[in-house]
């Protein structure tokens, strides 16, 4: 994977990478600020449109995709069926005037006592103490809320709310913390969810009783084993002395440490220009499976008294024995979901070469948790309801993710391509509404060339506008951030061509997708996956046929 060539350029939808494409489609390092236009960045304001060829009328268009070199999910293809339709919503009929792609629901749920339903089948990955979260939360979140899917607060939001207040080592409150809750739950309409994730910190400073206490069953608690970009705690990295020694003094890990008179001396001259704030390991104190296992169902038995409901698991791209223990504890403890993130997940601050070079890349890491879901099933215990996340953009990769490990998935966890419509939404407002930029962080002064070409005003330049002005109300649209009506823009796009996908696999709707819509483009992935080579897959029905 590390050295294949991802072009930068997409001439058929007219897309550009500004950088270096990953698997995503997204460049590897994404600026806020950027101008365009990749297919992300291109799809958050004209949605469904950027499923087509541009020009249309004046061109062809031919694909050149035919070769797949190394194992990636880029190496898995779709089948498509000629005959049949399955998994037909109530109400539909097998009629060829009923099946067509706008009729394939997307729907879907999670959770194993309470179903928690979403009208599309992804989540965003974890958005926590990391700046960017911060500063483009209402965005994300009124977007989640608008779309129907879960959205996850990431760590140490309370942590580095220097707002918070504390009493007998606990917290009693925290402004950012509700209002990363509350900006979700003003439009959340019964679909999709609100998880907030803890790690040590946030255990030990008493995350879990605020939010039960504040918010009740409202809130999914989600407990963090690890990511796909890192196996150490989240970081972040302040520029103000002051600040890090505020964190340091709220028993956070901050290097180098900001009351070393040499590092002080450092800042003051300039040399040094930032701190890097860290996270504790978890279970650093336990030495064995057994040990773990013991420790997190007390820890479930703790969190269930306390009265949640709906409790997940996030783990990250550690190898076999972790992906099993972590298997093995969500469906005993009757978790509601488990999301499993491989290595080339993203991140808002991690140790670039660990990004690069730690763990198992998501392809190989899913492909085993399809393996170990089957290994619990034949023992006659129900595996944990999955969402898969690590390097997802495009609706391709939605149709694989959930074919791959299905019927086990759910959702399909994206991260840093969910952040893109927040960021360009806020700065096509930034320019439109000039006395909100600082409000919004918006990064321009004028649309350039990339969204004028769309339109001046917003009604012209995002397709979604109309779409949400119906289903708040012409009036709230003066509360609803650009940002979240470009996250609306990117989900119609990513769930039409699901759609598309779906329809020309037979599947009318989430459940009905199997592993056998997936094929291997070459044999060193059917080997990884289990899925079969191409020119194997329905090798044995193409021969009944031409037997008979």
């Amino acid at each position: 994977m590390s050295f294949i060539q991802y072009r930068k350029q997409n001439d058929v939808l007219g897309t550009v990478n500004r950088g270096n494409p990953a698997d995503s489609g997204l460049c590897t390092l994404c600026e806020s600020d950027c101008k365009g236009k990749c297919e992300t960045w291109l799809s958050s304001l004209v949605g469904r449109k950027l499923l087509y060829p541009r020009d249309f009328g004046n061109v062809t268009a031919g694909s050149a995709n035919i070769v797949a070199l190394g194992v990636g999910y880029h190496a898995l293809r779709i089948q498509g069926y000629a005959y049949d339709a399955t998994g037909l919503p109530p109400g539909m009929t097998d009629s060829p005037d009923d099946c067509v792609f706008p009729r394939v629901d997307v729907s879907t749920e999670f959770g194993r006592e309470v179903k928690t339903k979403c009208r599309v089948p992804i989540m965003t990955g974890a958005l926590g103490s990391t700046f960017v979260a911060a500063k483009y939360w209402d965005s994300f979140a009124i977007g989640a809320a608008l779309c129907g899917f879960p959205i996850v607060v990431g760590e140490n939001v309370v942590g580095v709310d220097r707002k918070s207040v504390f009493k007998d080592g606990r917290v009693v409150e925290s402004p950012e913390m509700d209002r990363r809750v509350n900006s979700f739950l003003r439009y959340y309409d019964g679909y999709g969810a609100i998880i907030v994730q803890m790690n040590v910190e946030d255990t030990r400073n008493g995350v879990a009783q605020y939010l039960i206490e504040k918010f009740g069953d409202k809130v999914i608690l989600e407990l963090k084993w690890g990511q796909g970009a890192k196996d150490i705690g989240g970081e972040i990295q302040v520029t103000d002395i002051e600040y890090a020694r505020f964190l340091k003094d709220r028993g956070y890990i901050v290097d180098p440490d900001p009351y070393d008179p040499v590092a002080e001396a450092a800042y003051r001259s300039g040399a040094l220009r930032s701190f890097a704030r860290h996270s504790r390991l978890g279970a650093s104190h336990l030495h064995s499976a057994e040990d773990v296992y013991e420790d997190f169902m007390n820890s479930i038995d703790f969190f269930r008294k306390l009265g949640y409901k709906r409790i997940s698991l996030k783990t990250g791209a550690y190898g076999m024995e972790a992906l099993a223990l972590a298997l093995r504890c969500a469906a005993d403890a009757k978790l509601d979901l488990l999301t499993i993130d491989g290595a080339g997940g993203g991140t808002g601050m991690s140790p670039w070469n660990m990004m690069e070079y730690w763990g198992v890349p998501s392809l190989h890491l899913h492909a085993k948790t399809y393996e170990y879901c089957q290994v619990l099933k034949q023992r006659g215990i129900q595996p944990p309801d999955i969402s898969l996340g690590g390097g997802f953009g495009r609706e391709d990769h939605i149709f694989k993710a959930l074919a791959l490990c299905a019927p086990y998935t759910k959702l399909v966890c994206m991260g840093r391509a969910m952040m893109i419509p927040g960021f360009l939404g806020s700065n096509i407002e930034g320019v439109l509404r000039p006395e909100r930029r600082a409000a919004v962080n918006g990064n321009w002064e004028s649309l350039p060339p990339s969204v004028t070409a769309i339109g001046q005003k917003p009604e012209e330049i995002f397709a979604a506008w109309e779409t949400v002005k119906a289903k708040v109300g012409a009036e709230e649209m003066k509360n609803i951030p650009f940002g979240a009506v470009a996250v609306c823009c990117l989900v119609d796009k990513l769930m039409a061509g699901l759609q598309q996908l779906m329809a020309g696999a037979r599947r009318f709707s989430i459940s009905a997708i199997r592993r056998e819509d997936l094929m291997a483009a070459n044999r060193e992935t059917a080997e990884v996956t289990g899925i079969p080579f191409m020119l194997d897959a329905q090798h044995d029905k193409a021969l009944e046929i031409l037997k008979k």
